[in-house]
């Protein structure tokens, strides 16, 4: 009885552990070893352990692959960053009714699947689908136009798929501004405008710094909708690495678009963990 105490200290620090084991295992066994295991791959050249990331970037297809990928990205963080700061800042000034209902809405599109939201926009954009037929009633135009396997297709595809993480990135950040901010500033005689530029703007940076990274990521990494409505004309990143694994079967090619997919994630991560720092040093500044 008198060794009691000690044990139950010693159960008490391990006892934190021992719930923590079961799924660190699991992330260890599921994520980073297979993850691991693809970058060794990248590096197992018996040529030389740069030599696959050579053979990549020599050849000026891959590169115009990857240019052309971190362009459609950048545009569809764009566009998806615009719709959903607006589209938050609706939800967030809401009713608290109207909120939940709006809220719901926008996050719905999460809740089906890629491949049947990529289908559907084939459906808008093909030749025979709801822009042509309504351009051709109206008299626009005469011929259907080629919208789909077009770089503005898989743009306007992929700010739709992500837009939904962009608003809820924001929503939480907008809801977080007091009003009594917005007070003071029109009490000092700022126009709306300016109540949205030099309030509203400013404190909002993080959340559109953490959704814009999201849907960059999500861009680039994203296999279905690019392969869809871009086809073999806009190939991207993604698209190649199957092409490369799954049709030709060049495993430590893919092996290597796949590092370079993760390397551009990683620094991503790192340069928002930088840019929301540097936007929390100057609003506290301010």
């Amino acid at each position: 009885m008198s060794h009691s105490p000690s044990i139950t200290r010693r159960l008490g620090a391990i006892g934190p552990w021992a719930l923590v084991l079961p799924a660190s295992l699991a992330l260890l066994l599921l994520l980073v070893l297979p993850v691991a295991g693809t970058l060794m791959e990248s590096f197992g050249n018996p040529k030389g352990i740069w030599e696959n990331y050579r053979l990549f970037f020599s050849s000026s297809y891959n590169r115009a692959v990857l240019i052309r990928s971190f362009w459609i990205a950048l545009q569809a963080t764009a566009v998806s960053l615009v719709a959903g700061f607006f589209g938050a800042y609706m939800i967030a000034n809401s009713r608290p009714g109207l909120k939940r209902v709006l809220l719901i809405v926008s996050v719905f599109p999460l809740l089906t699947g890629v491949v049947v939201r990529s289908f559907s926009w084939m459906a808008i954009l093909g030749r025979n689908g709801i822009v042509n037929t309504a351009l051709i009633q109206l008299g626009l135009i005469d011929q259907p136009l080629s919208l789909l396997f077009t770089q503005g297709a898989v743009i306007v595809g992929l700010a739709y798929l992500f837009t939904p993480l962009m608003i809820l990135s924001l929503v939480g950040v907008l809801e977080t501004i007091e009003d009594d901010l917005y007070l003071a500033a029109e009490s000092l005689g700022a126009s709306p405008f300016g109540v949205f530029r030099q309030v509203t703007l400013p404190l909002a940076v993080p959340g559109m710094i953490v959704g814009s990274v999201l849907v960059f990521t999500g861009s680039l990494a994203t296999f279905v909708t690019p392969r869809l409505l871009g086809g073999e004309q806009q190939m991207t990143l993604a698209t190649l690495l199957y092409q490369k694994a799954m049709i030709s079967f060049d495993w430590e090619a893919a092996n290597t678009i796949a590092a370079i997919m993760m390397a551009v994630t990683i620094l991503c991560v790192f340069l928002m963990g930088w840019l929301v720092r540097r936007a929390t040093s100057a609003r506290v500044a301010q």
